[in-house]
């Protein structure tokens, strides 16, 4: 019987969550989900140099938001961050006991060593085989220093880290979901640090040693860690363990098809929320960044997501993030999303807008939902919903090619149709959707104008634009008396 999948998303605490990270952590989901497998969150923090304070909270609270769900590791609750399941710590920074065991079981196999060079010995190493057109790395100075002998140096408080042993012109292969077989040659690698001087791990020690202990199946990680995969393989190997499978995901990039960085703008998942992006929507189109579905179909609810799946159809290169794309699919969700949860959020963009009040949006919900109805379509974020409700709530300047419908030859005919307005308005107490339909037709019997000489007058002297929303809407939103003193001016 297959081993039940277990897939770990396991970020370091250094601030924002990428966009990219996020589209890792909704594979890893995905797969969970779709294989009936654990999903889990670890946190790696052995670069305490990089820790960001805060940076685990944001990070769950992102993971949260987005809707993606794990079943272990780390948790906030009641403003606490906590720690749930049976493979614990799932923080590395409290995992340094368990890593210095396997360190020291390498280094008494012989499959890693103590190296005491110091910084200006490495880098002068670095540089002179860089001149020579080498890869930049150790030299192998300390790898054949005597155990006895490394360790009475490490007893004396020598400066050490512990570096692996990997063997000379061997060819590590591993087989990549994404990328078929790979291999590499030991000659192009490192021997790579396993234990720093300040007692932490680096990445490759305790990510090594926390997938095999956490019975990690699949490996699903960005494709900037490929070059470090032959260094993992032969780390299960030196410690006789089974390895998990390699799934590298490509990279997310920018339309210049360079990795996605702040520097171009938004990037982060914070980001995203607070200009008003739904999450649905975002994983949605982050699902379709380096993945495509068997048909052509754009738009998923998260559990058709899972049901289609697969990391057969992960491209190799690198997913494009349009922007644009994004807006389209986040326009689609809002225009399918429900009515009151539509008003809750609208409600809340105009309040900050300033446009109503907290006791308007609780009284006329009617209206706001009238409102939301007839501008949904014309916004792909709520948070642009202010702008295009503006002329509903404020006196706007009216634009050049409004006013020639107002002014001139046309002020005249403008004129009448203000009067006649008033005078049909006048003969009802308020404006209600059945009677707004049937407005514009008994102004045209009352005036005898048709066509674009009534409706774009009309349009204009209410709401300033000769474009918009259906007539019976601006009209039903406006009200009486807000149509009363926009005619004014016109009469």
């Amino acid at each position: 019987m297959d081993k039940k999948v277990r897939v770990r998303f396991a970020p370091s605490p250094t601030g924002f969550v990428h966009i990219g990270s996020l589209r890792t952590a909704l594979y890893n989901y995905l797969f969970a989900e779709k294989m009936g497998g654990d999903f889990i969150l670890r946190i790696e923090d052995t670069d305490r140099t990089r820790y960001v304070e805060g940076a685990i909270e944001n990070l769950i609270n992102s993971l949260h938001w987005a809707g993606i769900h794990y079943s272990e590791g780390v948790f906030i609750e009641d403003g606490k961050v906590v720690q749930k399941g049976d493979y614990g710590p799932y923080i590395q920074s409290e995992r340094l006991d368990i890593y210095r065991k396997y360190v020291d079981q390498l280094i008494e196999e012989g499959k890693a060593y103590y190296c005491f060079c110091d910084k200006e010995r490495l880098d002068r190493i670095r540089e002179e085989r860089q001149i020579k057109g080498l890869i930049p790395k150790y030299d192998g100075f300390c790898r054949n220093i005597p155990l006895d002998e490394a360790k009475k140096r490490v007893a004396n408080g020598e400066p050490y880290v512990v570096r692996l042993k990997l063997p000379k012109d061997t060819d590590i292969t591993f087989h990549d979901v994404v990328r078929g077989d790979i291999t590499i040659n030991t000659e192009d690698i490192d021997d790579q640090v396993l234990l720093k001087s300040d007692g932490f791990p680096t990445y490759h020690m305790a990510v090594v040693v926390d997938d095999h202990l956490m019975g990690i199946t699949h490996i699903v990680r960005g494709e900037e860690w490929l070059p470090s995969t032959p260094k993992h393989v032969f780390l299960y190997e030196a410690l006789g363990w089974e390895k998990p499978e390699y799934v590298h995901l490509p990279t997310v990039l920018n339309k210049d098809r360079k990795k996605l960085s702040k520097r171009q703008g938004d990037v982060s998942v914070e980001d995203f929320k607070d200009k008003g992006y739904l999450p649905e929507a975002l994983n949605n189109y982050l699902a379709l960044v380096g993945w495509s579905p068997e048909d052509n179909k754009e738009i998923f609810t998260m559990d058709e997501l899972i049901k289609e799946f697969s990391f057969e159809r992960v491209s190799k290169t690198g997913g494009i993030f349009d922007k644009d794309k994004l807006d389209w699919v986040n326009a689609q969700f809002l225009r399918n999303q429900d009515i009151n949860v539509l008003r809750e959020e609208a409600s809340e963009e105009l309040i900050k807008a300033g446009l109503i009040t907290e006791d308007f949006a609780k009284n006329n919900k009617e209206y706001m939902e009238v409102l939301i109805d007839t501008l949904k379509d014309s916004i792909s974020l709520m948070t642009e919903l202010p702008e295009k409700a503006k002329f509903i709530f404020e006196e706007l300047p009216l634009a050049d090619e409004t006013k020639e419908f107002l002014e001139g030859e046309n002020a005249e005919n403008a004129k009448v149709l203000a009067n006649a307005i008033e005078e049909e308005l006048s003969s009802v107490d308020e404006i209600t959707l059945d009677y707004a339909k049937t407005f514009m037709k008994s102004i045209q019997k009352k005036t005898g104008i048709k066509g674009k000489n009534l409706y774009m007058p009309v349009r204009a002297m209410i709401s300033f634009s000769v474009h918009g929303p259906e007539m019976d809407r601006i009209l039903y939103l406006l009200g009486k008396e807000k149509i009363f003193k926009r005619l004014d001016k016109f009469k």
